[in-house]
């Protein structure tokens, strides 16, 4: 049987492996989480001279997630947008520039794209066309503004079929988001067949659609 020392002398070892084991559990719970990803926002399209303010949201290796104040803002395209320390985003010229918000080593993007604020009308370069079946055919789009040259917007305007003689717009294949803009006429299209070619250019509130027409030619 154990006398009142060994008994003391027991408890106090349980009592400091205790606190030891303690001070372990409470070391590791409060180690900061790991940032893994970063979401930029917003994307957005803005006039020239337009401003937008970009953010940047941590998420962590515990599934929290936090606004980064730490971040380093760059734009791939400064001659479109430019962006400064603080995330604020400026329109220089036409054109689409992807913006990077980075902490660390972890990065995220958002594309910004910039239009004309003084643009009065927009027209197709070449407004009608031929391709044969498996063809293409390149079309511009040419904004014109209330003072100066038509300024081509062939990159950052949308561009569709919006209807054919025959058969369906499955016959044609846009690609948009680069200039020239390229209409594929694919094979199930036929010999005869007149198709519709639209872009649509958004400026500010305003928004301006012109159209071309291809003809599937043998």
């Amino acid at each position: 049987m154990l006398n009142p020392k060994q008994r003391y002398k027991i408890a106090g070892q349980l009592l400091a492996a205790f606190l030891f084991v303690l001070a372990v559990g409470c070391n590791g719970f409060f180690v900061n989480p790991t940032l893994t990803s970063v979401t930029v926002g917003p994307s957005a399209t803005i006039d020239q001279s337009g401003t937008v303010q970009m953010s940047a949201v941590g998420t962590y290796n515990d599934g929290s997630t936090s606004t980064l104040s730490d971040v380093f803002w760059s734009s791939s395209e400064t001659s479109v947008a430019t962006i400064n320390t603080s995330g604020l985003v400026t329109g220089i010229s036409p054109g689409t520039s992807t913006i990077t918000g980075a902490s660390g080593t972890v990065s995220g993007t958002a594309s910004v794209t910039v239009s004309l604020s003084n643009v009065t009308g927009l027209k197709i370069n070449p407004t009608t066309a031929t391709a044969v079946i498996n063809g293409t055919q390149n079309f511009t789009a040419l904004a014109t503004v209330s003072s100066g040259s038509p300024v081509d917007v062939t990159s950052t305007a949308t561009w569709s079929i919006s209807g054919t003689s025959t058969g369906s717009t499955s016959d044609f294949t846009v690609t948009g988001g680069q200039d020239p803009a390229t209409v594929t006429v694919n094979s199930t299209a036929t010999a005869g067949e007149v198709a519709t070619v639209t872009a649509t250019y958004v400026s500010g509130a305003n928004t301006f659609t012109a159209n071309a027409t291809l003809r599937v030619t043998q």
